[in-house]
């Protein structure tokens, strides 16, 4: 059970989730191991920076860095769904359960209001525009987390929101290897949906409705009882109980005796199933004292628990390095992916959402047509007849059944992802180096969205179709020198460099309808030219960088670093955007004074401070604006005639917006090696914010871009990684991650800005929930009550409430930003078997169910599913309750409220993984080093408290009918040959 306490929360957990809580993926190691100590190696391990790798004691940022166990294994779709829990610092956000959607993922914060506050990714050092889901999982070798100026400031404006770099395997000196794996897995909802109330007591609750409707019109509670047992069947459209009960409800409100629903038809059920998860990878890697190479090829095919929905990727890579001469390196990085998404709308609240069709309809409107008698309704040719509900209420989705359209339809997404990165690297002295890299990401989108001309709405129109193609190119060029040299106790490291970026996208898209013979799905079938349009977009970056290192005895160490980014995005005047960071970090565990102490066996303090800048300022509608200053116009066709309107004005003002970074760390090891840790505060403060500022649309614009105001993100991080047991036979792991955060607007100019459910002030949080505060409901009358704060007749405040919605006044509810993040994790190797999980966080926050008010309608929703809490409706025998009294009269008590503002505190045990290495002995013989078979699970468990809600939402907190999470169960065997 969670607390409802979201400030000082805490976490009850079952024992197998305490004995669970936050484990790590860990396979199981061939060679046994050793009673010794941790070594020092794997303390002051390499990883992963800006443009190189460093040592991690020795560096001045701060970087986090994730190792390819734990992600190799993992069954998800895309990477960004593997980090959640797995660094501190990091909120990484599942929005939809749909097959290929990426995680939101927000490093130490939310620093933007209306720009982009998504990471930079960059694979293999150089920044990647690519489809992230592209990425397979079994080809990457590390994810290193940058968090703080001096770690990112390198990448200027393009790591302004902290910077996630992923870095491929590679081939090792050696014999040629190659590894397999295949699996098998089933999935299903993470969570169960909203309990709702069975047929029998819809129509009973329903007939209450139609009573207290009649009663309002001042007919006697008798008339009214029979009038509503007249017209209950008529209302919903409907009668499941059969000719034998015209009217399967009495005057006196109960269903008559002998009256049983003839069927059950659970649309859940229907729309939804138990899917199938297949997955094969296959490498070959391999070097010599000169080159390595890494070859991979992976299948995916992912079903979702919604029909007609899945995700299929094939992939490919192929990675070369080589020692061409002494002077000179090479390397190649080629991959290519072919992906397609089958994804029937599940997202929103469209009535053709897959997700909310499956939940609103009440499972006594069939999916097939049934005779009184509850039998199947045939046709000509002896089968069954869909039903699709022409005689249901409008709220009940009438004309509506996506079982049967959904496999005749199309909502489909292709695509082709091409990224191609190549180097030279030239020594010209031991010390000095050059570097040349170029890059190249190609994506070609291809969406075919596709209403057949049988059944459904498309019939109507003898189908649809909907034709798009988007392409995207970007290419990266680099120079960089650098210069590194010791000098007796002194070691310096200089950077030097140049990097240009080019982004060109294009869009064309066309629909058509009436076909004229079905199952021809092309444009070119159909006869009526709907709409024709599209567009492009361009955008260049050029970049100036440097970074200098110094150490002295391995000790001391300072960095500074400094990037000037011009930006196409802005006015001339405001181009260019000069950005910096200085970083400074002490080795204390080599000072003899803390030898002498012998407690620590590493003791490091660092900290940083810089400047960083954003310009990917976003529309409201979520796409980018690549012209920031400019004036544009929109184009319209009027009655043949053409003419312009204008869609933005000029603004040559606009600027960068800044984020300027504090970093405070200290990093410990003790007990030989056996317990590590990190501790870290942060500031994080984003000033002249870009932001999309609402205008009156008398202007005949809807907004315009200005730098706008203050955030500032505030908190601590916590990392701990210890091995209580290691012996020969037994080795047991168990890591933790905490993260806080506070999150506050700090300055407005002029005053707050209200946008949906949120409103903007000084001193609140930028996702703070300001709506109408719910009072519970009026014993004596059954009525909702809100708050209402008015002046009394001699301007004296009172608070009090009202039962007229659009009297209520709207007041801050809390945030959507949790208190607290984490994940809490355990290992275990026992001789040749592994056993390993994940289980994440989250503390506080708040989350505005909306999808859950759509089961909450007071009774003027006729024909539209009930939640079983409609049950504790007020009744005269129940005045004491949280739920109106029904009525057919709109009384708006399911309207935005804090009344459907829910505890986002909640805990899930992410993955589970257990596996057998079989001993050496019984396939060495084959020609086999390792064969390990396993079962793992992802989304396990959820404990939280609000039934039938994923609490895993979007980071704004408010649900919009998505795709649920998936429980994923896989088998599955890697092989090494």
């Amino acid at each position: 059970m969670i607390s409802k306490n979201l400030v000082n929360a805490r976490v009850w957990l079952p024992p197998v989730a305490v004995f669970f809580l936050g484990m790590i993926s860990v396979q199981a190691q061939q060679v046994k191991p050793k009673k010794d100590t941790i070594q020092e190696k794997e303390i002051d391990e390499v990883v992963v920076i800006a443009y190189g790798k460093a040592k991690r004691t020795s560096y001045t940022g701060s970087v986090a860095t994730i190792s390819s166990d734990k992600i190799n294994n993992r069954a998800v779709t895309n990477i960004t769904k593997a980090l959640e829990g797995q660094v501190a610092g990091i909120q990484a956000v599942s929005a939809s359960g749909q097959p290929g959607s990426t995680a939101s993922i927000r490093i130490r914060g939310v620093g933007s209001i209306s720009a982009s506050s998504d990471p930079l990714y960059v694979v293999d050092g150089i920044p990647f525009d690519g489809n992230i889901n592209s990425i397979s999982p079994n080809d990457i070798e590390s994810i290193s987390v940058l968090k703080d100026a001096t770690a990112s400031s390198l990448y200027g404006s393009r790591g302004a929101n902290g910077i996630i770099i992923i870095t491929t395997k590679s081939g090792k000196k050696g014999e040629s290897r190659v590894n397999f794996n295949i699996s098998q897995g089933f999935s299903g909802r993470a969570v169960k949906d909203y309990k709702q109330v069975t047929t029998d007591q819809y129509f009973q609750l329903y007939w209450e409705a139609l009573r207290n409707g009649y009663q309002s019109t001042q007919i006697s509670s008798q008339q009214a009882g029979q009038m509503a047992s007249d017209n209950l069947v008529s209302a919903l459209g409907i009668n499941p109980y059969g000719a034998a009960y015209p009217k399967p409800v009495g005057a006196d409100g109960k269903l008559l005796p002998g009256a049983k629903p003839l069927w059950n038809d659970d649309w859940r059920d229907i729309l939804q199933r138990t899917a199938s998860r297949s997955q094969v990878d296959f490498d070959i890697s391999g070097g010599s004292e000169k080159s390595n190479y890494f070859f991979s090829l992976g299948y995916l095919d992912d079903k979702g628990i919604a029909i007609e929905s899945g995700f299929q990727k094939f992939g490919t890579r192929l990675k070369i390095n080589s020692e061409v001469k002494k002077w000179l390196n090479a390397g190649v990085n080629l991959s290519y992916t072919n992906s397609i998404q089958n994804a029937p709308p599940s997202s929103d609240s469209r009535q053709d959402n897959i997700i909310q069709a499956a939940r609103v309809v009440p499972s006594f409107y069939p999916y097939y047509e049934r005779n009184d008698d509850g039998s199947y309704r045939l046709n000509a040719d002896g089968n069954r007849i869909y039903d699709f509900g022409k005689y249901r209420p409008t709220s009940a989705l009438q004309n509506q059944n996506a079982a049967a359209t959904l496999p005749l339809d199309k909502n489909e997404n292709k695509e082709d992802n091409f990224s191609g990165k190549g180097f030279l690297e030239f020594t010209f002295l031991p010390e000095l180096k050059f570097k040349t890299s170029f890059s190249v990401d190609l994506v070609n989108y291809n969406g075919h969205y596709y209403s057949n001309p049988l059944i459904g709405e498309g019939s109507e129109i003898g189908g649809s179709v909907t034709r798009s193609n988007t392409r995207t190119l970007s290419y990266t060029t680099s120079n960089i020198l650098t210069y590194d040299k010791k000098f007796g106790k002194h070691h310096i490291n200089i950077l030097g460099g140049q990097e240009f970026y080019k982004y060109d996208y294009q869009t064309i898209s066309g629909s058509r309808s009436q076909f004229s013979l079905p199952y021809y799905y092309e444009p070119d079938a159909a006869a009526l030219l709907g709409s024709f349009s599209g567009n492009s977009n361009q955008f260049s970056l050029l970049s100036f960088l440097g970074r200098a290192e110094y150490d002295f005895n391995n000790t001391y160490f300072l960095s500074v670093s400094g990037r000037a980014d011009g930006s196409s995005r802005f006015y001339a005047d405001n181009r260019w955007g000069k950005f910096w960071s200085v970083g400074g970090s002490w080795k204390a565990s080599n000072e003899d004074f803390i030898k002498d102490l012998n407690i620590f066996d590493q003791l490091t303090l660092r900290a940083s401070y810089g400047g960083q800048g954003n310009d990917k300022l976003l529309r409201p509608n979520g796409s980018s604006l690549y012209y920031a200053y400019q004036e544009l116009y929109k184009f319209y066709n009027n009655l043949g005639e053409p003419g312009t309107v204008l869609e933005k004005v000029q603004t040559n003002d606009v600027k960068w917006e800044t984020n300027l970074n504090l970093n405070v760390g200290l990093e410990f090891a003790i007990l030989n090696n056996r317990v590590k840790g990190n501790i870290e505060y942060f500031k994080r403060k984003s000033q002249d914010l870009l932001f999309n500022m609402p205008v009156a649309p008398s202007l005949g614009i809807s907004d315009f871009p200005f730098n706008v105001g203050t955030i500032q993100n505030t908190g601590f991080e916590f990392s701990l990684f210890t091995t209580p047991i290691k012996n020969d036979n037994f080795q047991w792991n168990v890591d933790l991650n905490l993260s806080t955060l506070n999150n506050k607007i700090t300055k407005l100019p002029k005053g707050a800005v209200i946008t949906g459910t949120k409103r903007l002030d000084v001193g609140g949080s930028i996702y703070d929930f300001y709506i109408q505060e719910w009072k519970g409901v009026d014993p004596s009358n059954g009525k909702p009550l809100w708050r209402y704060i008015y002046q009394d007749a001699n301007g004296n405040t009172v608070d009090g409430t009202t039962s007229e919605y659009a009297k209520a006044t709207r007041t801050f509810q809390g945030s959507a930003l949790p208190k607290l993040t984490g994940g809490l994790s355990t290992s275990i190797a026992y001789k040749n078997f592994d056993l390993s999980g994940l289980l994440t966080f989250r503390i506080g926050g708040k989350i505005l169910d909306t999808d859950y008010t759509s089961l909450m309608s007071n009774g003027n929703s006729g024909g539209r599913a009930w939640s079983a809490e409609m049950l504790n409706r007020w009744t005269p025998e129940n005045p004491n309750t949280d739920v109106p009294a029904l009525s057919t009269t709109t009384n708006n008590w399911n309207s935005s409220s804090s009344r459907f503002l829910y505890s986002g505190t909640y805990a899930r045990l992410k993955n589970v993984s257990l596996g057998y290495t079989l001993p050496s002995d019984y396939f060495e013989k084959l020609g086999l080093k390792k064969f390990r078979i396993y079962v793992q699970a992802e989304n396990l468990l959820t404990f939280y408290k609000h039934k039938g809600m994923d609490p895993e939402q979007a980071l704004d907190g408010t649900t919009y009918y998505r795709y649920p999470a998936m429980r994923t169960i896989t088998f599955g065997l890697q092989a090494t040959l």
